[in-house]
């Protein structure tokens, strides 16, 4: 590593491990700095109370570090338009950026036990951050299992700042607008996902569970439906709209077996409908939902058999 990269400019503290900096080299300062070494950057003013506490306690900590962490200092008043840039409506406000992203951060003054936290997590560098992606993914997951799609929006939203390309929290974050009743946000959010992720598995469910929530079923139609099936077995269509409105009604099963006797009776009916309707069921439903699992096994023994 480059000791001298942080030299110049303002420089200050040991091995110029802190640093003042300003808009014109907070590229190479930051962006750049941060993808051999975790750079924080604190923005303070000579008038700001807090940030007076902060700064020394933050400097005291990145020191005590060794340099496995960096600090940046600066000054908003003398360089507003990034201070813009970066949303900071109040200081001290602090990031860390990793890899040339941000990564975390907070606001306000910090008691020195949680700065020693902050910086202890940003010593680990990119492997630490990926930890704690992957625990935010898991909690998120686990919420939106238990029903509770906002707690699950927030944790996907947070890993988004974490890692801006990660496939499985857009995807998350747009079922989770779903859930919410929010198809325009979700379908903004599948429009973020970078190229090289459109064709990611999760992101493919999440747009194929858009699709069918854009064609919304009427499930008080279910009991007709049913009576009208059960008193003629060969009524594929009214067959076909029972699974549709069992699927909305979240009873998967159901309507897996439904369109799984329509392709045993007739694999041809209505151009292969009922097969196609089953991908695109189990693209929404997630390559790893039970039913998805036991529909693909079911429908590769009808096909092959």
């Amino acid at each position: 590593m480059d000791m001298n990269m942080f030299s110049g400019n303002g420089a200050s503290g040991a091995n110029d491990l802190v640093k003042d900096s300003d808009t014109a080299h907070f590229m190479a300062d930051v962006i750049e700095a941060s993808r051999q070494v975790p750079v924080i950057v604190d923005f303070w003013a000579t008038w700001c109370g807090p940030c007076r506490q902060l700064g020394p306690a933050l400097e005291k900590a990145v020191l005590a570090a060794k340099g496995k962490v960096r600090m940046v200092k600066i000054d908003v008043d003398k360089n507003q338009q990034l201070a813009a840039q970066m949303r900071v409506q109040s200081i001290p406000a602090v990031f860390a950026f990793v890899n040339g992203q941000p990564v975390d951060g907070f606001m306000g003054a910090l008691p020195e036990s949680q700065i020693k936290q902050f910086i202890d997590r940003l010593a680990g560098g990119a492997g630490a951050v990926a930890e704690q992606v992957e625990a935010l993914l898991a909690e998120a997951q686990e919420a939106l299992a238990l029903n509770n799609p906002a707690g699950a929006a927030e944790s996907f939203a947070e890993i988004l700042q974490f890692d801006p390309e990660n496939a499985k929290a857009f995807a998350g974050l747009a079922r989770a607008q779903l859930l919410l009743g929010d198809p325009e946000g979700a379908a903004a959010t599948l429009e973020m996902v970078p190229a090289d992720k459109v064709n990611d598995p999760d992101v493919a469910s999440a747009r194929a569970a858009l699709e069918l929530a854009a064609n919304p079923v009427d499930t008080s139609e279910i009991e007709r439906l049913r009576s009208a099936v059960e008193a003629n077995a060969g009524d594929h269509q009214s067959r076909f709209d029972l699974a549709l409105a069992l699927n909305g009604a979240g009873r998967r099963e159901e309507a897996l077996d439904h369109l799984l006797s329509i392709v045993k009776a007739d694999r041809s009916w209505n151009d292969d409908g009922a097969r196609k309707q089953l991908v695109q069921f189990f693209e929404a439903w997630g390559p790893k939902d039970e039913f998805t699992l036991s529909g693909r096994r079911k429908l590769s023994s009808l096909l092959f058999s």
